[in-house]
C-alpha cells in the first residue's frame, strides 16, 4: 500500500466565538450593578468611548473652537494700557428710611425668606449619605471598658475577650485560653467577664444562648422567678411551645408560664447584632410593568446608565490618515470597534430583556391582574419559543433582573415555576401553591393549628392535588413551623 499526499477542500459550518460574541453574553447576564461597574471599567480603559448627555450632537465641537476664538480675540483687552485711567468723580448716597413703606410687614416677610429652599428637594444628598456611621460591637464594648474601674489586668483581659466575640456577641474560645494568654488567673478572667456581661448591651459575651438569657433576666430583677426556672430547666419545651408540661414541672397554672414566656420573649437572644454594621443593598429594578387601562406597558429602566457614544475626535483623526501612523491607525481602528460593539451589546441586551418581559406578561397575564395565587407554571423554553431565542439566552437575561410589577418587586426567575397539578386537568405553579397554604396557615386558629395532612385535605378542597410530603416541603421552604410550634395555648 502505497502512502500519498493529496490536497483536498471540504466545506464545513462551525460556530466561533469571538471576543465580541462572548462580551455580548457576559452582558446579558450581568445585573444593573454590575453593567454598570463595567461600563465604567471599560470608559477609563478606552479614550474612544464618552458619555454623552441626551441631544448632545457632534456639531457640539464646532462650538469649542468658536467659543476660542472668542477668547482668542478678547485676550488683548486684559493688558494695561499706557494712558492712566480718568479719575471717578466720588459718589455720596444720602440713606434715609421712607415713611411710606409698612417696614413691619416687610421685615416679617424678609425673616422668614431664609427657610425657604435654595435648591431643588431632587439636588438634596441622601439621608443614608449624611449620617454617621453605625458604632460597631467592637468599639462599643472597648469603650464602656475604658471607661469603667477596672485595673490593668482586668482591661488587658477584657480586651482580649472582647475581641473574641463572634457577630451575635457570643464568646468565641474557653476562659482557660484567654487567662493562659494573659497570664492572669482563671477566677480573674472570670470575675472580669461577668462585668463585661453587664455591659451595654446585656448579655453580651455570654457563652451560650441559656447564659444570655439568664444574664438579661436577671439585670431585670427576675431572678428567682418563673422566668429564670423555664430558662434554667425548660428551654427545650419552651422551643416546642409545650406550656402545659411547663406548668406541670413547675406546679404554677398554665396561666404564668404564658406571662413569663411573653417576657422570654421581650429578651434578645442575639445581643450582638444590634451593632452588626449590615450593608443596605437596595434592588433597583431593570424592568417596569405599569398598568394603563385594561393593557400593561413595559418600560426598560435607563436612569443612571451611561448614553455612551463615540469621541468626535477620534473620528477626525481617523479621517486624516497622513497624519498618523500606522500603528496609531491600528490601535484606534481597533478601540473603535471595541467601543462600537460595546454600545451594540447594551442595546440588543435592553431590547431582550424587553421582550422577554413582554413573553412573560402575555404569559403570566393573570398574575398581572388578580396576584401570586394566578400564577400559571412557566418553563424557559415556553418563552424561548414565544420569541424565538435560544432557552440560554432567556436564561441569562432573567438572571439577577428585577421587574417592577402592580403586584410588587420580583426578580424574572420568579415567574418561571414547576407545575402542580388539579383535579380538573389544569396545572397551577408551585408558587402559586405556596401563597395557598401561606394563607391557610396564616387564617388559621393558633390554638389549634391544622397539620399537614390537615393542609392537605383543605388543598383538595381548593381543587389542587398536593400531597402531605408537598406541604411539608413547601412549609419548610417558606420558614413556616409545624403545627406543634405554631401552637399557642387557649387561655380560660
Amino acid at each position: 500500500m502505497a502512502l500519498e499526499l493529496r490536497q483536498s477542500l471540504s466545506l464545513t459550518q462551525q460556530l466561533v466565538m469571538t471576543p465580541q460574541l462572548q462580551q455580548a453574553i457576559k452582558l446579558l447576564q450581568l445585573s444593573r450593578l454590575e453593567l454598570l461597574e463595567t461600563v465604567s471599567q471599560e470608559m477609563e480603559e478606552n479614550p474612544v468611548l464618552e458619555e454623552g448627555a441626551d441631544g448632545e450632537s457632534e456639531q457640539d465641537e464646532g462650538r469649542d473652537g468658536e467659543s476660542e476664538q472668542d477668547e482668542g480675540g478678547d485676550a488683548g483687552k486684559d493688558e494695561p494700557s499706557e494712558e492712566p485711567p480718568p479719575a471717578l468723580p466720588e459718589v455720596t448716597v444720602e440713606e434715609r428710611a421712607r415713611d411710606d413703606v409698612d417696614w413691619e410687614t416687610y421685615l416679617t416677610e424678609y425673616n422668614t425668606g431664609w427657610a425657604e429652599p435654595r435648591y431643588e428637594e431632587r439636588d438634596a444628598p441622601s439621608f443614608d449619605n449624611i449620617t454617621d456611621t453605625k458604632t460597631n460591637l467592637s468599639s462599643h464594648l472597648i469603650w464602656q471598658l475604658n471607661m469603667s474601674s477596672m485595673d490593668e489586668a482586668q482591661k488587658e483581659i477584657g480586651i482580649h475577650i472582647i475581641g473574641n466575640l463572634d457577630e451575635d456577641g457570643y464568646l468565641d474560645i474557653p476562659l482557660e485560653e484567654i487567662s493562659q494568654v494573659t497570664g492572669h488567673s482563671l477566677k480573674k478572667a472570670i470575675e472580669t467577664l461577668r462585668l463585661i456581661q453587664v455591659f451595654d448591651p446585656v448579655g453580651v459575651a455570654a457563652r451560650d444562648v441559656r447564659e444570655s438569657l439568664l444574664i438579661q433576666a436577671r439585670f431585670q430583677n427576675l431572678e428567682g422567678t418563673i422566668v429564670e426556672k423555664i430558662i434554667m430547666e425548660h428551654l427545650k419545651d419552651l422551643e416546642e411551645k409545650r406550656y402545659d408540661r411547663i406548668a406541670d414541672s413547675l406546679l404554677v397554672p398554665v396561666e404564668d408560664v404564658v406571662a413569663a414566656v411573653s417576657v422570654i420573649q421581650g429578651l434578645d437572644p442575639r445581643p450582638g447584632r444590634v451593632y452588626l454594621n449590615e450593608e443596605i443593598i437596595y434592588i433597583t429594578p431593570d424592568i417596569y410593568v405599569v398598568n394603563v387601562g385594561d393593557n400593561y406597558e413595559i418600560v426598560t429602566n435607563d436612569d443612571g446608565l451611561p448614553k455612551l457614544r463615540i469621541n468626535n475626535y477620534y473620528k477626525k483623526l481617523l479621517q486624516n490618515k497622513g497624519s498618523l501612523s500606522e500603528e496609531t491607525n491600528a490601535y484606534i481602528q481597533e478601540k473603535l470597534r471595541s467601543a462600537a460593539w460595546l454600545i451594540k451589546s447594551i442595546n440588543q441586551r435592553q431590547r431582550t430583556l424587553f421582550r422577554v418581559t413582554e413573553s412573560i406578561v402575555r404569559f403570566q397575564r393573570e398574575f398581572f391582574d388578580k396576584g401570586i395565587t394566578h400564577l400559571k407554571p412557566l418553563v424557559l423554553r415556553n418563552v424561548a419559543e414565544d420569541i424565538e431565542m435560544h432557552e440560554s439566552t432567556v436564561s441569562r437575561v432573567t438572571t439577577n433582573k428585577y421587574v417592577n410589577t402592580p403586584q410588587g418587586l420580583f426578580e424574572l426567575k420568579f415567574f418561571f415555576n414547576s407545575s402542580i397539578s388539579m383535579f380538573d386537568g389544569d396545572a397551577l405553579a408551585s408558587e402559586s401553591v405556596k401563597e395557598h397554604i401561606r394563607n391557610i396557615i396564616k387564617n388559621e386558629d393558633k390554638a389549634k393549628p391544622y397539620s399537614d395532612k390537615e393542609i392537605e385535605k383543605m388543598m383538595k378542597r381548593l381543587n389542587i392535588n398536593v400531597a402531605r410530603r408537598t406541604v411539608a416541603k413547601y412549609r419548610e421552604s417558606m420558614a413556616i413551623l409545624p403545627s406543634r410550634k405554631r401552637k399557642e395555648p387557649l387561655l380560660k
